[in-house]
């Protein structure tokens, strides 16, 4: 299966290094200093979540969980210990190139000195600022709806945990009310989707958390 992920990589131009086992993987990415990195859980010498903060030291590339696991607790590890994303097996290989893109492109918005500025369909994102604009058109965001807005742009395209938005928007103390992150997500839907139950910028990641999308890639949902 690694062979077919890694052979349609290298069809669309990427190249692609693997790692039989865990201690090879940060060997790679030691040396190889990758642009993005899929990792697997079952690795036959550790447990794939603990690698996840290890690989975080020494990169900041965009890691991809995939794995066979369909428990919330472990993708919620996984994202809290630093992934970005989490593929449950199985999973079409457009799938996989889709989020390979967008793990690509959120980089490079990261890395692009304009970095404060995000945009999605017709909104502008000004972080610095603290402006929203629809077009010329202010949107205005309560202190608490800027900061959800914030945190989610500031990984845009990716999974923002349920506890990440209340450290960030509350504070440490109060990461097990995640219904207040509900309610104001309900609230941020109202001012941004033209439709809010069916939303298309704020994806709800059941369990998980929230994803701003910004990518018109819809296989990458």
């Amino acid at each position: 299966m690694i062979r077919v992920f890694a052979t349609s990589l290298e069809t669309e131009g990427y190249r692609v290094f693997d790692a039989p086992s865990g201690q090879r993987a940060l060997e790679e990415v030691r040396t190889r200093n990758p642009d993005v990195v899929l990792l697997d859980l079952g690795l036959p010498d550790v447990d794939g979540l603990s690698l996840v903060p290890l690989i975080r030291t020494h990169t900041t590339a965009p890691i991809i969980v995939v794995s066979a696991r369909e428990q919330e607790s472990d993708k919620v590890r996984a994202l809290d210990a630093g992934a970005n994303d989490y593929l449950t097996k199985p999973f079409s290989v457009p799938e996989l190139l889709a989020r390979v893109r967008v793990a690509l492109r959120s980089r490079a918005h990261v890395g692009d000195s304009a970095a404060t500025v995000v945009t999605f369909g017709d909104f502008t994102f000004d972080l610095e600022g603290r402006r929203l604009m629809r077009g010329d058109r202010p949107v205005h965001l309560s202190p608490t709806e800027f900061k959800l807005l914030a945190t989610l742009a500031r990984h845009a395209d990716e999974v923002v945990t349920t506890n990440t938005l209340l450290k960030e928007a509350w504070g440490s103390a109060y990461r097990t009310r995640s219904g207040y992150v509900r309610v104001y997500m309900h609230s941020l839907r109202h001012k941004i989707e033209d439709t809010p139950t069916t939303p298309r910028y704020l994806v709800n990641e059941s369990g998980l958390g929230y994803r701003l999308r910004t990518s018109s890639d819809d296989s990458a949902r």
